[in-house]
C-alpha cells in the first residue's frame, strides 16, 4: 500500500547488477503510476518512462515542451509506485552542461533509477522520424560529462542516446558510442536502428550495457528478446506500447458510447472493479482504518468488518 518500501538507492543498484547480469532486461513503459505497478505485477525487470509519453499524456507533441519540473514530478509519480528500477527519458538534458547537471540531480530527488540524454538539437523530435539534427560531438560530449559529474549517487546510470545513425550512418554512431562512453556514460542507447545487424555493430564498439528501442510503427523492426540478446542488447524498452493500448481502448469505447448510447459492448474488455481495487491495495488500507474497505466488491472475497476484527 501507498508507495514503494524499496529505497531509490536500492533500485539503482538493482538496475546495475541486472545490466551486468548476463540476461537482457524488458522495460516496458509505464504512462502512469497505476500502470508501473501492473509491469511489476507481471514480472519484469524495470520501468521505463517516455518522454514522448509524458509530453502526449500532457496533450502535447514530443519535441521538447515538456520542462524539468514536469518530467521530474511525474516520473518521480511513477517511480515510487512500484520496487522496480525506473528509467527516465531526459531528452536533451533540458539546457547547457549547467542544466544538465541540475536534471540529474532532480531525477535522483525524484527517485529515479537512471535517465538517458541525447545528442539532439532542440527541438527535438522522435528518435524514428525523419529530419533529425544532431549537435556535434564536443557539444553531445559535455552534456554527458556534466551529468557524470553532477551525481551524487555512483549507481543512478547515466545512459547516452545518440540519433547520429539516421544523420550520418552506422559508423558515426560507432564513433560516436564510443566517445560518448568516454564522456563518462555508463550505457549506450543507439536510436533508430534497422538490423539486428547495426545492434551488434554498436555491441562490438563498446562494452558498456547497450539498450534497445521496441517502439511501434517505427524503424526497426519488432524483434524479439531472444534476437536482441543473441546480438548483445541489454536492455529492451516498449516506451508507448501501453499508452497505444490504452488509448486505442479508450477510441473505441468512446465510438461504441456514442453510436449505441452505452458502453455495455465494452464492459467485457474492462479491468473489473475488484481488479482495480487488488491493484491499488485497496483492502490493506484496513491497517489505518477498517471502515475503509469492509463491503462487498462483486468478484472478490468478502473483506473483513469492523465487528469481525
Amino acid at each position: 500500500m501507498l508507495y514503494s518500501q524499496t529505497t531509490p538507492e536500492q533500485k539503482r543498484a538493482a538496475l546495475r547488477a541486472a545490466l551486468g547480469s548476463g540476461t537482457i532486461q524488458q522495460f516496458p513503459g509505464a504512462f502512469n503510476p497505476l500502470s508501473a505497478r501492473l509491469i511489476q505485477e507481471k514480472g519484469f525487470g524495470g520501468v521505463y518512462i517516455s518522454g514522448a509519453v509524458l509530453a502526449n499524456d500532457l496533450g502535447l507533441p514530443d519535441i521538447g515542451l515538456t520542462t524539468l519540473t514536469e518530467v521530474a514530478t511525474r516520473a518521480g509519480q511513477i517511480a515510487r509506485m512500484t520496487d522496480l528500477p525506473a528509467l527516465v527519458d531526459a531528452d536533451t538534458g533540458f539546457g547547457e552542461p549547467m542544466n544538465v547537471a541540475r536534471t540529474i540531480q532532480e531525477l535522483e530527488n525524484a527517485g529515479l533509477a537512471g535517465c538517458h540524454i541525447e545528442d539532439q538539437f532542440n527541438p527535438k523530435r522522435c528518435g524514428h522520424l525523419d529530419g533529425k539534427n544532431v549537435v556535434d560531438l564536443d557539444t553531445a560530449s559535455k552534456r554527458i560529462r556534466a551529468a557524470a559529474d553532477a551525481r551524487r549517487d555512483p549507481n543512478f546510470l547515466i545512459m547516452a542516446r545518440t540519433d547520429i545513425r539516421a544523420v550520418d550512418g552506422l559508423e558515426a554512431a560507432q564513433d560516436r558510442a564510443r566517445a560518448l562512453v568516454d564522456a563518462g556514460a555508463d550505457a549506450i542507447f543507439p536510436e533508430a536502428m534497422r538490423t539486428l545487424e547495426e545492434f551488434q555493430a554498436i555491441r562490438d564498439a563498446v562494452d558498456v550495457p547497450i539498450l534497445a528501442n521496441m517502439t511501434e510503427f517505427g524503424k526497426s523492426d519488432l524483434f524479439g528478446v531472444d534476437e536482441l540478446a543473441s546480438v548483445g542488447v541489454n536492455l529492451v524498452i516498449y516506451p508507448v506500447t501501453l499508452l497505444r493500448i490504452a488509448m486505442g481502448a479508450a477510441e473505441r469505447t468512446l465510438e461504441t458510447i456514442k453510436a449505441s448510447g452505452s458502453q455495455e459492448k465494452e464492459v467485457g474488455n474492462m479491468l473489473t472493479r475488484a481488479r482495480l481495487y487488488e491493484l491499488v491495495d485497496y483492502e490493506a488500507y484496513n491497517h489505518f482504518d477498517t471502515s475503509v474497505f469492509n463491503f462487498q466488491v462483486p468478484g472478490q472475497h468478502q473483506p473483513q468488518t469492523k465487528e469481525s476484527l
